[in-house]
C-alpha cells in the first residue's frame, strides 16, 4: 500500500518535470539559436571551403601539368612549322625573282636580235651628283671588254669603262663625263648628248645654227664613235634653251632609263 502510493507520487513529479520541459522549450527564442548557429558557420566554413580548395587542387594537379606539357608541345611544333614556312616562302620568292629576271632577260633579247649580247644584273650602284657607276655581274669571262655598250628594255644605259673576270663597271649616260653622239628622229639633226652636273637629265649641246628642234622629240644614238650602235633610245627633249650666242643654245633631255630602278641589262658584245 505504502509502496503503491510513493511510485504514485514518483510519476506525478515525473509528469510535471516533463510537462514543465515542454513548456520551457516552446517558449524558448529560437533566433537566439538561429545566432549561435550563423557564428558556428562563420567560423566553420571558410575552414570547409579552404580544406574543400585544397582537395580539388591536389586531385587536379596531374591534369594541370599535363596540359602545360601538351602546350609547350604543341607550341614547339607551331614554331617548327612556321619555320618551315617561311623557309618554303623565301625559296617560292627567290624562284619568282629568278623567273622574273629571266622573263626580263628574255624580252630584252628580243629587243635586241641582231646583236650578240650578254645579259646581266645590276650588283652595285653610286648614283651621286658628281659621278655616276654601276657595276654589274659579267666580266671577261663572258666576253665583256671596255667600251661595250650596256642597254636596257627602255633604252640605252651607258658603256663598260673597265672590266675584271667576274664584274664590268658601267658608265651611264647620266655621268656627268659621259658624251655620246646622237640624233634626233624627226629632225635628223646630230647633238652630243651630256650628262648633266647634279642632274637626272641629259643634256644636248652642239645644236647648229640652223637645227629644226622639235619638243618630244626622240633622241637616239647616232652610231658615231664606235661604242653604241645606230638606232638605240637614249630619250625625249623636253626642253629647247635658246641663248643670244648660238653656240650656247641647248636643250634638256629626259632620259628614255630610270636608272634607280634598273636591275637587269644587257652588255652588246658585237
Amino acid at each position: 500500500m505504502h509502496k503503491n502510493k510513493k511510485s504514485g507520487i514518483i510519476g506525478i513529479i515525473l509528469t510535471i518535470l516533463i510537462l514543465t520541459t515542454l513548456v520551457i522549450i516552446t517558449n524558448i527564442d529560437t533566433y537566439k539559436f538561429s545566432s549561435i548557429e550563423g557564428i558556428a558557420n562563420k567560423l566553420v566554413m571558410p575552414m570547409q571551403n579552404g580544406l574543400t580548395y585544397l582537395k580539388n587542387k591536389m586531385a587536379g594537379n596531374n591534369k594541370f601539368f599535363e596540359d602545360i606539357n601538351n602546350l609547350k608541345n604543341e607550341n614547339k611544333e607551331l614554331k617548327k612549322q612556321n619555320e618551315e614556312l617561311n623557309k618554303e616562302l623565301s625559296e617560292l620568292g627567290i624562284i619568282k625573282a629568278e623567273n622574273k629576271t629571266l622573263r626580263e632577260y628574255a624580252n630584252l633579247s628580243d629587243q635586241y636580235t641582231k646583236y650578240t649580247t650578254v645579259p646581266a644584273y645590276i650588283i652595285d650602284r653610286d648614283l651621286s651628283n658628281l659621278s655616276s657607276t654601276i657595276v654589274i655581274n659579267v666580266g671577261t669571262r663572258e666576253g665583256v671588254t671596255k667600251n661595250m655598250a650596256v642597254v636596257s628594255a627602255d633604252g640605252v644605259i651607258g658603256h663598260v669603262i673597265s672590266s675584271t673576270e667576274n664584274t664590268s663597271k658601267v658608265q651611264p649616260l647620266i655621268d656627268p663625263s659621259s658624251s655620246v653622239s646622237a640624233i634626233m628622229n624627226i629632225s635628223r639633226d646630230n647633238i652630243i648628248v651630256k650628262g648633266e652636273l647634279g642632274s637626272n637629265k641629259l643634256k644636248a649641246v652642239y645644236i647648229s645654227a640652223d637645227a629644226d628642234l622639235i619638243l618630244n622629240d626622240d633622241v637616239e644614238t647616232s652610231g658615231l664613235g664606235g661604242i653604241y650602235p645606230k638606232g638605240l633610245k637614249i630619250g625625249k627633249l623636253i626642253e629647247i634653251k635658246e641663248t643670244q650666242n648660238l653656240t650656247e643654245k641647248h636643250a634638256i633631255i629626259e632620259p628614255a632609263v630610270d636608272f634607280s630602278k634598273l636591275e637587269t641589262v644587257l652588255v652588246i658584245i658585237k
